[in-house]
């Protein structure tokens, strides 16, 4: 095949943009899946159930080694590390069975990246084929990838420690050459968010900010985003049937607006029901793809509570399998931003209204946090900060990313809105989550502008406006503080978090007061 010849691979057959039918009688007869709910194909990613951050490199090469945020997020492996790699991916694959998924990331025509997908796995390929722009005929033909992964998950770097490698798995980009290469994971998010991380260091260079949220767009073509880590409601509460669906999990902002990386979704199942998250459950239909799910062998009924191979059970699908979803995934500048939280400490307000500096602090610092776990006597909360909400697919500094926002904002006059659908009347253990029916009415008072009508009042900690009232909602859980039992434990924790705060944000320091000057007092 045309491309494949410059890394040295010589496969037995080569399955090139299978359709989804061919794909699945491919994953069933190979013994990679079963078919199940729906008709979708549920298939298992074997020792890893999630990504190996620890084991993901770039290359220092002299075109990118200047941009990098090199750390424990973005670690150096020498070029001829690489190569000694490449060398063992390229024997790995020889005389195997391959397919290729050809296709694109990015909807915006001006910024898409011709992209391809190489793996052993049928199943690999239909993952690439839901969550990634899909050719037509004429695309498909005139194709040339820009970027390229080779998965070559079946082989382990058993000289890992000779090559300098923390383990036998590795995950390593070469941006100069347009190749990333995986071996020792089948886990299909690695390539998913290795074109990710690959559109986060491409674009922000050519001014483009890349976003790890997701989007909708009103009727009158107002665009939302909505920021969050895992557990803070971003993909219940941009799910919305007055709105169309831009897409649930990377975004870009150019100078035509906000675009859909994907072309596809990938849900978490864990906890998954029909009355909570209608839209994934009709989505998951011939097609769809499960990864991890447990199931009755002879029945394929799915127990969507079960936690025993992972809690990071996962279903993508192609975003058309969304009734509302925007074709093409692209829409105009956003005229609202919110980010979610979920404060287990019970001091944030359900919701505020940040000035655009503010965004740009709450953006850098990345805030939830995360209840306790099982272990004996560990009540307290755990703060949680992920910089622009995705520190791990952050090739370049989170600076650059905070700087961008906050161009765009005052540019296209966005306003930027923080809802915590964490704990209120006290921290976990003594208050109770904020109310789903309270924070959705929230959401639509700031996504039709109503809650600019509100009074404000400003927060005496975090100094963003936070509204007196508004339509629907009791009042008395706009203030924190009136929520709890005692005031003076609610100051105690609010100082703590405060300081959870200043202690994250040392991280940027010294950086200039247009970030610090906006964080809590």
């Amino acid at each position: 095949m045309k491309g494949l010849e410059r890394f040295g691979l010589n496969p037995g057959n080569l399955y090139h943009n299978l359709p989804v039918e061919k794909l699945v009688e491919h994953t069933i007869a190979n013994k990679e899946g079963v078919i199940g709910m729906g008709g979708a194909t549920m298939c298992k990613t074997g020792r890893f159930t999630g990504r190996s951050p620890k084991d993901k490199y770039f290359v220092d090469e002299p075109t990118s080694n200047q941009n990098i945020w090199w750390g424990s997020v973005n670690q150096k492996i020498d070029e001829s590390v690489f190569d000694r790699l490449l060398d063992k991916v390229v024997k790995g694959l020889d005389g195997s069975d391959l397919y290729v998924f050809d296709g694109f990331a990015g909807a915006d025509l001006d910024y898409q990246l011709p992209m391809r997908i190489v793996t052993q796995k049928a199943w690999h390929a239909h993952f690439a084929n839901n969550m990634f722009i899909r050719p037509s005929a004429d695309e498909l033909r005139d194709h040339k990838p820009a970027f390229t992964i080779l998965n070559a998950c079946d082989l382990t770097a058993d000289d890992y420690e000779e090559l300098g490698l923390r383990s036998e798995v590795f995950v390593v980009f070469h941006l100069a050459k347009g190749l990333a290469i995986i071996g020792g994971t089948m886990y299909a998010g690695e390539m998913k968010k290795g074109i990710f991380s690959v559109l986060n260091y491409q674009l922000p260079l050519r001014s483009v900010l890349s976003m790890h949220c997701s989007a909708n767009v009103g009727n009158d073509g107002d665009v939302a985003l909505f920021f969050g880590l895992s557990g803070t409601g971003k993909t219940t509460l941009s799910a919305d049937p007055n709105r169309e669906l831009i897409g649930d999990d990377e975004h870009g902002w150019s100078e035509n607006g906000i675009f859909n990386f994907e072309g596809g979704c990938y849900a978490k199942c864990i906890g998954l029901t029909e009355e909570k998250e209608p839209d994934i459950w009709r989505a998951i239909r011939f097609g769809a793809l499960l990864e991890n799910v447990v199931f009755d062998e002879e029945t394929r009924v799915i127990d969507f509570e079960s936690k025993a191979i992972t809690e990071n059970t996962r279903v993508s699908y192609p975003i058309h399998h969304i009734d509302n979803a925007l074709m093409p995934s692209r829409a105009g500048h956003p005229k609202t931003i919110i980010f979610l939280t979920c404060d287990a400490f019970g001091v944030m307000p359900p919701v505020a209204k940040l000035t655009p500096g503010q965004a740009m602090y709450h953006f850098l610092s990345g805030y939830t946090a995360k209840v306790a776990g099982t272990e004996l006597g560990v009540t307290e909360p755990t703060a949680t900060f992920s910089s622009c909400f995705g520190a791990p697919f952050l090739p370049l500094h989170p600076t650059v990313y905070a700087t961008l926002l906050g161009e765009k904002m005052r540019k296209h006059q966005a306003n930027a809105y923080l809802v915590n659908t964490g704990w209120t009347g006290g921290p976990y253990g003594v208050g109770h989550r904020m109310n789903l029916t309270s924070t959705r009415r929230m959401i639509t008072a700031i996504l039709d502008g109503s809650i600019e009508s509100s009074s404000f009042r400003k927060d005496p900690y975090f100094g963003f406006e936070v509204p007196n009232s508004l339509a629907g909602v009791d009042a008395t859980i706009l203030d924190p503080i009136k929520t709890w039992s005692n005031a003076e434990e609610y100051q105690q924790k609010a100082e703590r978090l405060v300081g959870l705060f200043k202690k994250n944000f040392t991280e940027f320091e010294p950086q200039p007061g247009e970030f610090t000057a906006h964080g809590p007092a």
